[in-house]
């Protein structure tokens, strides 16, 4: 144990040493280089061609083959606290995610980018970049327009931004699609007007868009630009064009493309002969809808053929400006192939999509606010499961174990899990400028928390020490600038946790478990990166020292307790609470409103004719209790639908007090001192809102018709929440 601390203590010293010292790898002549991380979402280490798939991938292939190809770079195994680190260049929990974006309980999972961090666009801003962002954003629980915008990207670091706030949703109308700090759609965006529009084609373009205007407007400066793409995460949404390339490629099943990529991946000296292929993960054999699968992954390849499609855009941007050469690209991907079944099973039991429209269309104005759309803008049910072909709008499918067990070949597990499969990604890195080994492998191993190290050193920036009045957490990662020309990395370890899944490699020994009770198991990856031959059981002393740095490196860098509060405990028996102005309960500590029905009292003094008097949750799911103009309302969020009754005449006095009564049949009744003066239906709260409770604001996304915070004009002076049931 002793010999353990000390290596981590000293890695720690050498993390937080200036990087001035070094500043060896940066261009012959003096102009610093543009930089530009892109990454993919939910992909395997096989995807792309260079790494050994059939899909078409010839921009990502022709910057490898003029750059570097990383063989054993990793992820975080998941997308937000992937997200985190590659922005911060600190492991997830120490930016504050560490799971996703809930608050657990602890600082390492809080759910939101905490302040004690900067981004790379926050600190290349500060010296000089301008700094731009297209795509996905998902560090923060805040994804309301009408809410908090602390943690969206123009206010950590970003002068532009287009793309998503929220982390998932259709590639044909993306919720949380924003501009800025405003969210458009698709439709009424004043930018971007496509023919058709397709979520990884807005971005590319977008991007592309960004780099034109820099050379506008700002030429003399270097550019910073993160791109995030959506693809190719569910749903499996592609465009017919793209989809037919791939006509009959996946018919042979799993087991064939699978053994196909391996095979290949050996050729290219990718991977070693002695690493074994992983046992299957499904029977083709045994597959119901055969041709549903083989649509799957034919979707699935289109989505990544067309975001390479925009790659290649957006290198020719940059040659166009003739801005190549200087230009640092770094493709990478945030976790492994996505296992999860959402969307493979049939929804409201709609089996089919209907011949016509069943449902009301969607205006131009109209945003986009659930994961999974209730419908197209058109006015089509989304379709989920077999009875669907997906690629279409209107459809919603996750492509299945099976095939995610194609994408991470050879390796095991998946996103979630911090084995090979769940972490491994490509990382390709092309700067001619600099990077003259083109076409090599790099065998150095190295992982998101250098990216920031990797800005740092090229753009000569300084890494501030305390920012906007916050002391910062020094840099977790190593340049790799180092190894872009050949040098060796120094490094103690490389860490992992996620949902109690934990890791740590030390050279080439890594010590792995799968949940937080497992147990530990040991693998030589020069030998066995495939995780087949466990060696605990033989090397006893090796798993007990790494265990030991492991536990050590979760203490300091707010890891434990491990996977806190997976189920948070609610109050779900409280039928009673006493409340006052300005009271602001959090999720763990609010009444427990799902599918419940409630009485909300509340005695007010006014001194004008509007606020909010209580509100839980936000957007999505919630309840709200306000005056508008005088007039009672209470409004509930249903799948981010509002349902309100509103009394007709304006309350008669301004103090008194207020009531509202929601029954388990969905009734609502609305009273003013003794008497009734709405009476209407609302239905039930459907879900336990994320969203706390506030007395006198609604500090969160808004729940009723009006913009958060919408302060009350006046006082509550005592208020309660009851439950008879």
């Amino acid at each position: 144990m002793r010999f353990a601390l000390l290596v981590v203590l000293l890695a720690v010293s050498l993390t937080t040493q200036s990087y001035a010292e070094d500043r060896s790898t940066t261009s012959a002549d003096n102009a610093r280089p543009n930089i530009i991380l892109i990454m993919s979402d939910d992909m395997g280490y096989s995807d792309i061609g260079c790494y050994g798939s059939e899909i078409d991938t010839p921009n990502l292939n022709r910057l490898a083959s003029n750059g570097l190809r990383f063989t054993q770079f990793y992820n975080t195994g998941r997308c937000c606290p992937t997200r985190a680190s590659l922005l911060t260049g600190v492991y997830p929990h120490q930016a504050g995610i560490g799971h996703m974006m809930n608050d657990r309980g602890h600082d390492g999972y809080r759910g939101d980018l905490n302040k004690q961090t900067v981004t790379i666009a926050e600190v290349l801003k500060n010296s000089g970049y301008s700094t731009y962002m297209s795509g996905k954003w998902h560090v923060t629980k805040h994804t309301a327009n009408d809410g908090p915008k602390f943690n969206w990207p123009q206010q950590r670091g970003f002068e532009n931004f287009y793309g998503t706030i929220h982390g998932a949703g259709s590639f044909y109308d993306p919720n949380s699609l924003t501009r800025g700090n405003e969210w458009v759609s698709p439709h009424n965006d004043p930018k971007y007007k496509p023919d058709t529009y397709y979520y990884t084609d807005a971005i590319s373009d977008n991007a592309s868009m960004f780099i034109n205007e820099h050379y506008q407007q700002e030429a003399e400066k270097p550019f910073f630009m993160y791109v995030a793409y959506t693809a190719a995460h569910w749903p499996m949404h592609a465009l017919p064009q793209d989809i037919a390339k791939y006509k009959g490629k996946y018919d042979e099943g799993y087991a064939a493309i699978r053994k196909s990529r391996y095979e290949r991946m050996k050729k290219l000296g990718l991977i070693k002969p002695e690493w074994k292929l992983t046992p299957q993960a499904w029977d083709w054999g045994h597959v119901e809808e055969e041709d549903w699968e083989i649509r799957c992954m034919e979707v699935y390849a289109a989505m990544i053929d067309n975001m390479d499609q925009g790659i290649g855009r957006i290198v020719n941007t940059l040659e166009q400006h003739q801005q190549l050469d200087n230009t640092l690209i770094l493709f990478f991907q945030d976790n492994g192939g996505c296992a999860e079944g959402l969307g493979r099973k049939p929804r409201n039991n709609l089996l089919t999509r209907p011949d016509k429209p069943t449902l009301a269309e969607m205006k131009p104005t109209d945003f986009q606010t659930d994961m999974i759309p209730n419908q197209t803008r058109d006015g089509y049910p989304t379709v989920l499961g077999p009875g669907a072909m997906p690629g279409p709008d209107g459809t919603y499918i996750a492509y299945g174990e099976g095939w995610a067990n194609v994408s991470n070949t050879p390796f095991r597990m998946y996103k979630h899990y911090v084995h090979e499969g769940g972490i491994s990604t490509p990382l390709i890195a092309h700067w001619p400028k600099t990077i003259t080994r083109h076409g090599e492998f790099e065998e150095t191993p190295s992982h998101l928390i250098d990216l920031m190290a990797t800005c740092v050193d090229v753009s000569k920036a300084e890494y501030p020490k305390t920012f906007k009045g916050e002391a910062i957490k020094p840099m977790e990662g190593r340049s790799l600038g180092h190894a872009f020309v050949g040098k060796h990395v120094e490094r103690e370890a490389i860490y992992w946790e996620h949902e109690g899944n934990r890791a740590i490699r030390v050279d080439d020994w890594k010590l792995v478990a799968r949940s937080k009770n497992g147990k530990w198991e040991l693998y030589n990856l020069a030998e066995d990166r495939s995780e087949l031959n466990d060696l605990a059981g033989t090397q006893p002393a090796r798993a007990n020292e790494l265990a030991e740095m492991w536990q050590t490196w979760a203490a300091r860098a707010n890891v434990l307790p491990v996977d806190p509060q997976a189920e948070p405990k609610l109050k779900k028996n409280k039928k009673k609470f006493k409340l006052s102005h300005g009271d602001d309960l959090n999720r763990e500590n609010a009444p427990y409103v799902e599918k419940r029905g409630f009485i909300v009292l509340a005695n007010i003094e006014m001194d004008g004719n509007n606020g909010v008097i209580m509100a839980q949750g936000g957007t999505s799911a919630g309840w709200s209790l306000y005056l508008k103009e005088g007039k009672l309302t209470f409004s509930i969020r249903r799948g981010g639908k509002m349902h309100s009754v509103t009394s007709p005449k304006p309350l008669s006095n301004t103090t008194g007090t207020v009531s509202m009564s929601l029954e388990i049949n969905g009734r609502v009744r609305l009273g003013f001192n003794s008497d009734t003066i709405a009476d209407g239906q609302t239905g039930l709260v459907d879900v336990m809102p994320l969203d706390g409770l506030q007395v006198g604001s609604d500090l969160l996304g808004a729940v009723g018709n009006y913009k958060a915070p919408f302060a009350l004009e006046g006082k509550v002076t005592q208020g309660h929440v009851i439950f008879a049931d």
